[in-house]
């Protein structure tokens, strides 16, 4: 009910670090070392796939890739539009497609509760502002097949 204008997933009562981890998953992530180079460029290879077929007239493509590795699709509108961005995270829901708007982290933290009292204009922001609201990330795993990064470009493209 409060916040509405957050994604209700990731609401933060303060400002923090993020830290999750326990020792079974250090266990799980040291075991994982040995296949890192071979997921990253798995990644890098569907990431440059993806973003070179998104339509640039709709959506920001032109990323400095060198010496990144991708875990996620990073789509970013170029033009504020709240009728398409409702369509299209209907779509991609319609679709089982699991997305986060404002890419990682909840998108602006201005917006979070515990900045509410330090009256922040949001216009001194517009670009972290633009990317609360018409940005989204989408899982970048490195065995996604070319056929479900296919559908994931034609919704993009042709909602």
């Amino acid at each position: 009910e409060n916040n509405l204008d957050l994604n209700q997933d990731f609401i933060f009562i303060g400002p923090s670090h993020n830290f999750r981890s326990t020792e079974i998953n250090a266990v799980l992530g040291i075991s994982q070392l040995k296949k890192l180079d071979t997921n990253n460029l798995s990644r890098i290879s569907n990431f440059e796939y993806f973003v070179g077929k998104l339509d640039s007239k709709k959506y920001f493509t032109d990323f400095n890739m060198h010496g990144q590795c991708n875990y996620a699709f990073i789509i970013i509108m170029k033009k504020p539009n709240f009728v398409l961005r409702d369509r299209i995270e209907n779509t991609l829901r319609k679709n089982g497609i699991e997305f986060r708007r404002g890419l990682s982290g909840g998108g602006n933290q201005l917006r979070q509760p515990f900045f509410k009292d330090k009256n922040i204009d949001y216009d001194d922001f517009k670009n972290v502002d633009h990317i609360h609201n018409f940005s989204w990330y989408v899982g970048n795993y490195p065995s996604l097949e070319i056929e479900k990064i296919d559908n994931l470009i034609e919704i993009f493209n042709e909602v």
